[in-house]
């Protein structure tokens, strides 16, 4: 796995587990509503994925976007739909997404080599 991919994998455990064992009700409770929002309803997890995507991008959460970038690339997405997400999320956000954008390609390009 690639050091960048790893680094933000582990912080990212790490701190959950931090936040977590606190026993704070509300925040368990938030990150249970958030573990459910994503699984597949209506809209399948892929989908709801790219919205999430989307949402995370227009916000400019770099952290959000790593992890949805991660779960597309669980989910079999391929680059060719990740740049239409991209461009959806530029459009909706305007030219201050850009800087996202390049951070996400590159987190998009690491998450494909760990494939190859």
């Amino acid at each position: 796995m690639s050091q960048l991919v790893a680094a933000f994998n582990e912080y990212r455990e790490k701190m959950n587990d931090v936040i977590l064992s606190k026993d704070n009700l509300v925040m368990k409770r938030l990150w249970n509503l958030d573990t459910n929002t994503y699984e597949a309803g209506a809209l399948d997890k892929k989908t709801k994925e790219m919205l999430g995507l989307v949402a995370s991008m227009v916000l400019r959460c770099d952290d959000c976007i790593k992890y949805h970038l991660g779960k597309s690339h669980e989910l079999g997405m391929n680059t060719q739909e990740i740049y239409e997400i991209f461009a959806v999320a530029n459009i909706v956000g305007g030219t201050i997404v850009i800087p996202h954008t390049r951070r996400a390609a590159e987190y998009w390009e690491e998450l494909c080599m760990i494939n190859n």
